[in-house]
């Protein structure tokens, strides 16, 4: 193999998508799937591709100093693309340790791992750190995210994020660690865990259960194909200039509610029913704890300086995305009752 790529959180929502483009992309790189396999993480999204010979996966808790070390002794990566991470509000307000402890001690183990390995002889090398656009906080009605923009994260989730951040730039300012990192917008897609937003509703409304939106749904959230950001990772991954942070946004502002209220025009049309009958399925409930009001990303540069941009309109992109959840209800379905989680024990314990 010409490279060696470690992709952890490489069996969740954005990791699939990004292990899937590599693999394919790249049959001269050995791609190693470094994944904990949380509640997330679903090695079923990959069941295509995991009898690659370019492809490898390693059941591993990044927070496991000795666990990774190892991983990084037998397959001496040249790059590192760090997508493990918990990353639901929702659960780091009511369980915040957990998410200090991947996100956080998770990346410096990684970090050290890589500075161990390489040592001095950091030619080539790439330790790639995909973060989110909450480290910002929240901004008003006007005005975008960007490369500068000062941290003002509000959630533990976020300010886990952030933390991590900053200890990527510390690394390389320090040590010389060659580092880039990437800040992005909510995505959407296939193989989405179904405690999010937009997979949550399709599930709710093909059962005719109620919807579930924050408060008045008035948050905006600037909303990115999952298959875009894929795209993003391999062109900073591959292009990036060292020690540089790049954002990357879908330029498709929706609040809550409007969002809501198109994915239920599609799944009416979809599903064959009444016009509006989908909508009488939204419930408002009580607002999360510190709910920024508005995200927006400013990704210029990363248009600018490395050719990048978005390939679809959201309202193209939902589209696609409920197709793909229609047609594949038997993973929902496993998601939903925890059969996923046998997928591991079937294909990976036996062998």
């Amino acid at each position: 193999m010409n490279k060696t790529i470690i992709i952890t959180g490489g069996a969740g929502f954005i990791g699939s998508h990004v292990v899937r483009l590599f693999v394919a992309k790249y049959p001269d790189y050995r791609i190693v799937n470094v994944d904990k396999l949380t509640y997330a993480g679903n090695l079923e999204n990959l069941s295509d591709i995991d009898r690659n010979p370019n492809y490898v996966f390693e059941k591993k808790d990044i927070t496991n100093s000795e666990s990774i070390k190892a991983v990084f002794e037998r397959y001496r990566p040249d790059g590192i693309i760090h997508l493990a991470a918990e990353s639901h509000v929702d659960r780091s307000i009511s369980n915040p340790m957990e998410f200090i402890m991947t996100n956080i001690v998770g990346t410096t183990t990684l970090l050290n791992a890589a500075r161990t390995l390489w040592g001095n002889d950091t030619k080539e090398k790439r330790f790639y750190h995909v973060s989110t656009d909450e480290v910002y906080g929240s901004l008003g009605a006007e005005g975008y995210f960007t490369e500068t923009t000062a941290y003002d994260p509000r959630s533990p989730y976020s300010a886990s994020k952030a933390s991590s951040d900053h200890l990527v730039r510390a690394y390389h300012h320090t040590y010389g660690l060659p580092v880039v990192l990437s800040n992005c917008s909510n995505n959407y897609g296939p193989n989405h865990f179904p405690e999010k937003l937009i997979p949550l509703s399709i599930n709710n409304i093909k059962n005719n259960k109620p919807i579930p939106v924050y408060g008045k749904g008035e948050n905006v959230r600037d909303w990115l194909y999952v298959l875009d950001h894929a795209r993003a990772i391999d062109v900073i991954f591959h292009k990036g200039k060292n020690g540089e942070t790049y954002n990357i946004g879908g330029h498709n502002e929706w609040t809550n509610i409007d969002l809501i209220r198109l994915l239920c025009r599609i799944m009416d049309k979809k599903l064959h029913r009444k016009a509006g009958a989908s909508e009488k399925l939204i419930t408002f409930v009580k607002d999360r704890a510190g709910h920024d009001l508005r995200y927006a990303i400013d990704s210029s540069k990363l248009q600018r300086e490395l050719g990048w941009k978005p390939s679809l309109q959201f309202e193209e992109g939902l589209e696609k995305t409920v197709d793909w959840y229609l047609a594949n209800e038997q993973w929902l379905q496993n998601v939903v009752n925890g059969d996923y989680e046998k997928y591991y024990a079937k294909q990976y314990e036996a062998r």
